[in-house]
C-alpha cells in the first residue's frame, strides 16, 4: 500500500456556457475539451450507455431517465419504488453483458421495508425497444430488514466475468454490524442473475452467516468496477480521513470499524488503529477524505497514456483522481480538477473512448475528449 498525493490542477483555457459549447482544458494527457451533454438533472446518481447512442440516467428521487441521441428525455415507466430519503433512492444502473439480446438492466436502490426502514436492493428489468418502459421487474436481492435512517446505502452493482452480480452496501451508520456475518450491513453481496446464492460463495453453509456475503468490514462503498483481469475493486468512504481503495477478495474482512486510517469526527481513534491480523489493508487511502464515488478503469483508445489507469470521482475537493496500479497497490498520480468536476458521482469510458462523468454540483453529465 502506498500513499502519495500529487496535485495536478488543470489550467482553465476557456469558459463554457450552454450544453453544447466545449471548452479546452489541460491535463497530463495534453489538452482536452469538456462538453456538457445533459444538464438540468434532478440529483443524478448513475448513467449507462445504450447501443443506439441513447443514455439511461438515474435520478435519486426515483426517476429512470431515457435520453435519446437527439436529447429527447423520457421518464422510463416500470422503475422500482424507492425510499427517497437522505442518501437513499434510485442509485446505480448497469446493462447486462448480453443486453443486445436480453435487454436486461440492473438497478440498485433504497427499498422501503417494514416499520419505515429501508435497505439496499438489487432489481432487474427488461428495457423496451424504444427505451421508454421496463417490464419483468424482478427483485434479485435486498438487505436484511432492520435499518432506519437515510445514510450509507452503498451502492453499486457490477456484473462479474462469470455473470454473477456484486452489490455493495454501506453499514447504514451501524458500524459494528459490518463485522456481523448475520447482517448485510457493510458487506458486498454476490448473487446470480436470478437472485440465487452461488454455491461457491465463501459463507455458504456457515452457521450464523448470510450466504450472499462475499466480503465484509466495509463502511460505505460507493464505487465499484472490474479491472482488465476481471478483479473487483471498490472505493469506500472513511470517517474523518481514511477513504479507501480496496481490491476485493473472496471472504475477506476489510476491517471497519476495527481498523481504519481515519478518525472519528470527534478526533478520537477508530477501533484498535490501522491494522489487525486477519484484516485487509487498503490498496490506497486518502487523508484528508475526498468522499470517493464512481470509479472505472480506462480501457478506451482516445487516451492511450491512461490505458489501464483507475479513475475515481471525488464528491469533496471537486476533482477526478487518476491512480496507477503496481500489482495490488495503487497510487494517486493526478488530480484532474476543472470547473466542471464539482462533486463527481459517476464516471465511465464511452464507446468512442472519451470519458464521461456526472457532476452533481450542477446536475450535469459531461464528456471529456481530445
Amino acid at each position: 500500500m502506498r500513499v502519495v498525493l500529487i496535485l495536478s490542477v488543470a489550467l482553465v483555457l476557456g469558459v463554457s456556457s450552454g450544453v453544447s459549447q466545449a471548452q479546452a482544458q489541460q491535463t497530463s494527457a495534453g489538452p482536452v475539451t469538456i462538453t456538457a451533454q445533459v444538464d438540468d438533472l434532478d440529483t443524478p446518481w448513475a448513467f449507462a450507455f445504450l447501443p443506439d447512442d441513447a443514455l439511461l440516467i438515474t435520478e435519486r428521487r426515483g426517476t429512470l431517465l431515457h435520453v435519446a441521441s437527439d436529447g429527447t428525455r423520457t421518464a422510463v415507466s416500470g422503475a422500482p419504488d424507492v425510499a427517497a430519503s437522505g442518501q437513499g433512492g434510485l442509485l446505480d444502473i448497469a446493462l447486462a453483458r448480453d443486453f443486445d439480446e436480453s435487454r436486461t438492466v440492473f438497478m440498485t436502490y433504497a427499498r422501503p421495508q417494514a416499520g419505515g426502514g429501508a435497505g439496499t436492493a438489487l432489481a432487474s428489468g427488461t428495457l423496451s425497444a424504444d427505451g421508454h418502459a421496463l417490464s419483468n421487474l424482478k427483485l434479485l436481492f435486498e438487505m436484511k430488514p432492520g435499518n432506519s435512517g437515510g445514510a450509507h446505502f452503498g451502492s453499486r452493482v457490477v456484473e462479474a466475468t462469470d455473470g454473477t452480480l456484486f452489490v455493495t452496501m454501506g453499514d447504514r451508520r451501524q458500524p459494528d454490524l459490518a463485522q456481523d456475518l448475520d447482517q448485510h450491513n457493510g458487506t458486498i453481496a454476490r448473487v446470480t442473475r436470478d437472485g440465487e446464492v452461488p454455491a461457491d460463495n465463501p459463507f455458504v453453509g456457515q452457521q450464523g452467516a448470510l450466504p450472499e456475503i462475499w466480503s465484509y468490514g466495509h463502511r460505505n462503498p460507493q464505487g465499484a468496477t472490474l479491472d482488465g483481469q476481471g478483479r473487483l475493486w471498490v472505493n469506500e468512504h472513511g470517517a474523518q480521513g481514511g477513504d479507501e481503495v480496496n481490491l476485493i477478495e473472496k471472504g475477506a474482512n476489510y476491517g471497519w470499524p476495527v481498523i481504519s486510517f481515519g478518525r472519528h469526527y470527534s478526533g478520537g481513534q477508530i477501533g484498535v488503529g490501522t491494522s489487525k491480523e486477519g484484516m485487509k489493508q487498503p490498496a490506497y487511502y486518502w487523508d484528508p477524505s475526498i468522499a470517493p464515488s464512481g470509479m472505472m478503469f480506462y480501457d478506451g483508445d482516445m487516451f492511450p497514456e491512461w490505458q489501464g489507469d483507475m479513475f475515481v470521482g471525488a464528491l469533496k475537493f471537486d476533482y477526478i483522481s487518476r491512480l496507477e496500479l503496481d500489482g495490488e497497490d495503487a497510487t494517486e498520480v493526478e488530480q484532474i480538477k476543472l470547473p466542471q468536476t464539482a462533486r463527481v458521482r459517476a464516471i465511465q469510458t464511452a464507446p468512442d473512448g472519451s470519458i464521461w462523468f456526472l457532476a452533481v454540483a450542477d446536475s450535469t453529465l459531461y464528456r471529456m475528449a481530445r
